[in-house]
């Protein structure tokens, strides 16, 4: 920022100043964003949007029409990139804010390209300056695996007094985006990077079926302290990888831990199922604390896994993905959908509007809307009271230094450069303090350019309490709640709980015709379809919308039995046969009734009629008299799956039979 502000100065004029240290403030803040990318391309990136949009916002602000019909569909086009992802949109989001102010800096069309030119260069001053001097190369790849590995570690801990503890799955999801990356980066993938994700994916169903109590070690007794022992040495270790990968240093971990997990020199402490569990579980711990290929402290297996990395696609394959995205959510019932449109709206008609008032700076209404609103009501509004107190903060700060100061274009430019690199510090703080240091920037910066304080004090507050004011009438007006829609977060996470569950039974059945690949997928599917409905039911939370046919002690309810669910099945995937072990009829058998009864369960839960699992209860009874006084795991497992079915049932319909009750229909659905 002040190699771009004071180049600009010294060269140039205050308005070319004020457009070049835009561009380096919108590349600063896309580098901040947490993405795979890497950051030069973000800082790229953003301040080529910003370039494109305020040079045609330029050549469309001669005249009103054009204009908003420049800005009904930037902004357009704004709300629907948030379907490619947050990163693209709050960059998208960020484009827009700027080119609003930008293009009331007066100039000619050759001007407007000077503007856009300068406004490209200081995101590219950004970009090198990331290069010359890196900002941790790896460091959001490293975190994000190190966060995996912790992960697994706590949830270790956690089993040692909880044997069906919970876990959450999105470091592990994080950790297989980080691990997306094209066959140049993995050329220079530091070598710490490699192979832990997959290691860490199967270690978590081992220690849950470990754990146990129903497949694995009793409730009580030496085989239980003997478990106990393994979990609390497996965090041990996997919290020693996950600081090394962290820091980049060499792996250390206690010998004391490394002995735990071994085998006993007065021979094995478990037996049956936790003791192939625990077999699977030294080697599978050895293979991490080799995994880095770095000197370690203890070394218990030999040999080296071949890891491989997720292709990431290249510029054409990105553009292709971000074009499905956009297309997936074309549809009314989409939020982002409704986003866009809303925004849309609301920039359009605070525009208008604050062109009509006595107040000038016609743009800060479309800019606070466009800053606040958000595809969903619990940030929109957050973001709306936190922004207008901010700015508040940020404004009367400023303009109380100018008015008393009264600083020259230098003196401006440094505090303006102040205040963003107090943004950048305490970015992390909340959406308050990052509005009150924008604020005061913009005061500064547009100062350079002689704008009085006093008006830039009176329009600013007004113009953002009117901004924030109709985003928030816009989203009552035309909102977009998750509330309606948990019934079918649930029906979709049941029908991917569906599919990873027969996956397994499926290669029980037919050991020989295994195919893990088609086991996995399940597996990311099951996952992705949980971490949309806990995403869903958060924002539901906040909704100030009543239930419409689930309750939140139903949603509460349900949300357990399909948890439940999708661990027996990863329970199960931790003792998947050989090719070569004898199939199981009885198995097949249950994989055919679930397969049967779930695309109908599906349909009921989505259409609040009740469930009916009966092909899966009477396959069970099958399963239970062929296996006579000697069942195995995959029983002991499919009788815990069909009680999490049973769970669900009753969740559902004590919902149903609540949703139907006298003071329900009379006060009826609306917020």
């Amino acid at each position: 920022m002040a190699l771009v502000v004071g180049t600009a100065l010294w060269l140039g004029s205050p308005t070319l100043a004020v457009s070049a240290a835009f561009g380096a403030f919108s590349a600063g803040i896309a580098t901040f964003q947490r993405s795979w990318r890497p950051r030069p391309w973000l800082a790229l990136a953003a301040a080529s949007g910003l370039a494109v949009s305020t040079f045609l916002g330029y050549l469309a602000a001669a005249h009103t029409l054009t204009f908003v019909l420049m800005l009904a569909v930037w902004t357009l086009m704004t709300g629907m990139s948030w379907a490619v992802g947050p990163v693209s949109g709050l960059v998208s989001t960020q484009m827009v804010a700027v080119m609003l102010i930008t293009v009331t800096l007066p100039t000619s069309v050759t001007g407007a390209l000077g503007h856009a030119l300068l406004v490209g260069l200081g995101g590219v001053v950004q970009a090198a300056l990331i290069v010359l001097f890196p900002v941790r190369p790896w460091g959001v790849q490293r975190d994000a695996l190190a966060d995996a590995l912790a992960a697994v570690a706590d949830y270790a801990r956690r089993l040692r007094h909880e044997p069906v503890a919970p876990f959450d799955p999105k470091p592990l999801m994080d950790a297989r985006s980080a691990a997306a990356m094209t066959p140049r980066q993995a050329r220079r993938r530091p070598r710490q990077l490699s192979g832990y994700r997959l290691l860490a994916e199967r270690i978590r169903p081992v220690l849950a079926s470990l754990a146990d109590p129903v497949v694995g070690a009793p409730e009580e007794g030496p085989e239980r302290d003997r478990v106990r022992e393994l979990l609390a040495a497996t965090g041990t270790v996997l919290d020693a990888v996950a600081h090394a990968i962290r820091h980049g240093t060499p792996v250390r971990v206690p010998s004391e831990a490394m002995a735990v997990l071994r085998m006993p020199e007065d021979g094995p402490k478990l037996t049956g199922a936790a003791r192939r569990a625990a077999l699977r579980l030294f080697s599978l711990v050895a293979d991490v604390v080799e995994a880095s290929d770095e000197p370690v402290e203890e070394v218990s297996a030999e040999g080296r896994m071949v890891h491989r990395f997720l292709p990431r696609p290249g510029l054409g394959g990105t553009a292709a993905m971000a074009l499905r995205a956009v297309r997936r959510e074309t549809r009314w019932s989409s939020p982002v959908l409704r986003h866009a449109v809303r925004l849309c709206v609301v920039s359009v008609s605070g525009y208008l509007l604050s062109t009509t008032l006595p107040l000038g700076h016609s743009y800060w209404a479309p800019l606070t809307s466009t800053m606040v609103l958000r595809p969903d009501f619990a940030q929109t509004y957050s973001r709306g009271v936190a922004r207008f107190l901010g700015t508040l903060a940020g404004v009367l700060v400023g303009g109380g230094v100018v008015a008393l100061v009264n600083p020259g274009s230098y003196l401006s430019a440094g505090l303006a450069v102040l205040s963003v690199l107090s943004m950048y510090l305490l970015l992390r703080t909340g959406f308050i303090v990052t509005s009150a240091c924008v604020s005061a920037y913009v005061v500064f910066l547009l100062g350079i350019a002689g704008e009085a304080w006093h008006q830039t004090v009176q329009a600013r507050v007004a113009l953002t309490l009117l901004g924030g004011v109709l985003a928030m009438v816009a989203y009552a007006v035309f909102p977009a709640w998750e509330t309606p829609r948990l019934r079918d977060r649930l029906a979709d996470w049941l029908a991917a709980n569906g599919a990873f569950a027969t996956a397994v039974f499926d290669a029980y059945a037919r050991p020989a015709e295994r195919r893990p690949r088609q086991v996995r997928d399940a597996l990311l599917d099951a996952r992705a379809a949980r971490a949309a409905w806990e995403q869903s039911e958060t924002q539901a939370h906040r909704e100030p919308v009543r239930h419409r046919g689930l309750s939140r002690p139903a949603a509460r309810a349900a949300q357990t039995a399909l948890s439940m669910m999708g661990r027996v099945a990863m329970l199960l995937e931790a003792h998947l046969p050989e090719r070569d072990a004898p199939p199981s009829a009885e198995a097949g058998d249950f994989a055919a009734a679930l397969r049967q009864a779930l695309p109908e369960a599906v349909r009921a839960v989505r259409e609040r009629r009740p469930l009916s699992w009966s092909p899966v209860h009477q396959s069970l009874e099958r399963w239970r008299q062929r296996s006579g006084d000697r069942p195995g795991v995959a029983l002991r497992d499919a009788e815990q799956l069909v009680d999490a079915l049973d769970d669900l049932v009753e969740a559902l319909n004590k919902s149903a039979r609540r949703s139907r009750t006298p003071r329900d229909a009379s006060q009826g659905e609306s917020p």
